[in-house]
């Protein structure tokens, strides 16, 4: 036992507790969202005012964090907005006092709380437009993007075959010291790779190109989005895995070991599309197991070939341990894969129509061939190889080796769902609805557009007395119009129900600023309008 673990000895007393303090954080972990997206603007995008606005709003599916906020004027010249307040989905914008006449560019940035940057413009025109300004969407910055990846990667590689690896050597290989060089070297690869995400994280985060990497803002950026934690979790999981390297074969060993694997698991949960997904006491839970078996799967195969290749009795040992127990290590990767591809994916539909549903199934026809491989592995060569026949040890050797290699190109493909909002997240976009308030002084109404999209839509509303206490109108109906298409109002009488007065089934052909009238019928002698506008999307 090495000096350094005699050290650590002390640690392993609190380890079981430790383990238990994970899990019931992971349970209470704070629920998180999709993917944001913007639902409306004041002034909207492409409007033209009378008059320089003294605030301007942008309203979002979810709550965000803006993280840059730019105005450029008609003369193209940029000023950052500081003068920034939140609330709750709302950003609301207090611009400089001196805007003149022509067009100006919003260029804004926000972190979703999924801890994925998102970012646009908005252009308006104050008198008469100038044509220099243009609205358009975030340009992708490729070398950025290229970070990102490749340090998902190498954080897999780190956290999958290294901390894996770790349990593999105490539990299946006996603490053999045969993987002990590759094993290090992937936990090397995964301190790299999660160093390199937190820094390329915050380049997204703030749009900034790759040479502002060793900016202090920008790992500050980076550190303080949900991807944070995930980073500070899987170096302390990577480094309790080297821990368990330095103390050498022993129970203190295999305690750090699992505890290793657990904090991996539990860092990315922490973070990405499948965790920031509802219901979070299911989603949660099952990327945790899904992480945990494939680390125990992937993490057996460099020791497994380093015991094969170097020979001795202590292989067949090793490869009996594992066959025994990766069944259960693989059921329980399909069983929590499969709950996350139903909820990320949603529909059958969701698999040929989206660039996340592809993703998915590269990575199943990966994961097939890796199934494959194990059951041959399994069913043919692990009887013979533990017996120590040269042809099977052979071909098992180069099996574990296909499957490595097809290990490293499932993380590669699963790298890129970081750039792929997962088809659930596209559906709340598509059924987002627009909050109204109209106001009068005898009424107050919130009205709920579902979606706020083009074509059906259902039109919920809740109204109240002005001061805010119940009011029950004999009759409510609904106003839509669109002067600026030539649209006439088209008028629907709203049924009540036990939350409100709906309209469940009104069109709307065109997207655009639409004209919002509720006409109350309060008592026989007694009738309030109010009137408001709600933004439709295309």
């Amino acid at each position: 036992m090495t000096p350094l673990c005699d050290k650590a000895i002390s640690l392993t007393g609190i380890l079981p507790r430790f383990v238990s303090t994970i899990l019931l954080w992971l349970v209470m972990a704070a629920a998180a969202c999709a993917h944001a997206s913007l639902n409306t603007t004041e002034p909207r995008d492409g409007s033209v005012v009378s008059t320089a606005p003294r605030v301007i709003t942008l309203t979002f599916s979810e709550p965000v964090s803006p993280t840059s906020l730019k105005l450029t004027r008609p003369d193209r010249s940029t000023v950052v907005l500081k003068n920034v307040v939140l609330k709750d989905r709302t950003i609301e914008i207090t611009p400089p006092g001196d805007l003149s006449g022509g067009s100006y560019l919003l260029s804004w940035r926000v972190v979703s709380e999924d801890g994925h940057p998102i970012g646009g413009s908005v252009v308006f025109s104050i008198g008469q437009p100038n044509g220099n300004a243009r609205g358009a969407a975030a340009d992708i910055d490729w070398p950025v993007r290229a970070g990102l990846w490749i340090g998902k990667v190498a954080l897999y590689v780190g956290l999958f075959f290294g901390v894996g690896g770790v349990f593999a050597i105490h539990w299946f290989a006996g603490g053999s010291g045969k993987a002990l060089r590759q094993v290090a070297v992937t936990l090397g690869a995964g301190f790299a790779g999660a160093l390199l995400s937190a820094g390329f994280q915050g380049l997204d985060t703030v749009g900034e190109p790759v040479p502002r990497l060793f900016a202090p803002g920008v790992w500050t950026a980076g550190m303080t989005t949900s991807f944070g934690p995930t980073v500070i979790f899987a170096l302390a999981a990577l480094a309790l895995a080297g821990l368990a390297l330095a103390c050498g074969p022993g129970k203190d060993a295999r305690w750090i070991s699992i505890s290793a694997v657990m904090t991996a698991a539990f860092a990315l949960c922490l973070s990405g599309h499948a965790s920031a997904a509802d219901p979070q006491w299911l989603m949660r839970p099952a990327v945790f197991l899904h992480v945990a078996a494939i680390a125990i799967w992937a993490g057996a195969l460099l020791p497994l070939l380093a015991e094969f290749r170097k020979g001795g009795e202590a292989a067949g040992v090793a490869l009996h341990r594992f066959s025994v127990f990766i069944p259960w290590a693989v059921l329980v990767l399909a069983a929590a894969g499969g709950v996350l591809a139903v909820v990320q994916v949603r529909t059958p539909a969701g698999l040929v129509t989206t660039a996340y549903g592809i993703v998915f199934l590269v990575k199943l026809a990966l994961l097939i061939l890796l199934f494959a491989l194990a059951a041959f592995n399994r069913w043919k060569l692990t009887s013979g190889s533990e017996k120590g026949e040269p042809g099977a040890i052979r071909l098992l050797v180069r099996s574990i080796a296909v499957e490595t290699v097809v290990l490293l190109l499932i993380f590669a493909v699963a790298a890129t769902w970081r750039f792929t909002p997962p088809p659930r997240a596209l559906v709340a976009e598509v059924e987002r609805t627009a909050v109204v308030r109209l106001q009068t002084g005898k009424a107050v109404a919130d009205v709920r557009i579902t979606p706020a999209r083009v074509g059906d839509v259902a039109i919920s509303a809740v109204i109240a007395k002005g001061d805010g206490s119940p009011l029950d109108p004999q009759d409510v109906t609904v106003v839509l119009s669109n002067p600026g298409a030539g649209i006439e109002p088209i008028r629907r009488k709203a049924a009540k129900g036990k939350d409100g007065w709906t309209v469940p089934d009104i069109v709307l052909p065109l997207p655009g600023r639409w004209r919002l009238r509720l006409d109350v019928i309060i008592s026989d002698f007694e009738i309030t309008r109010m009137e408001g506008e709600a933004e439709i999307a295309p």
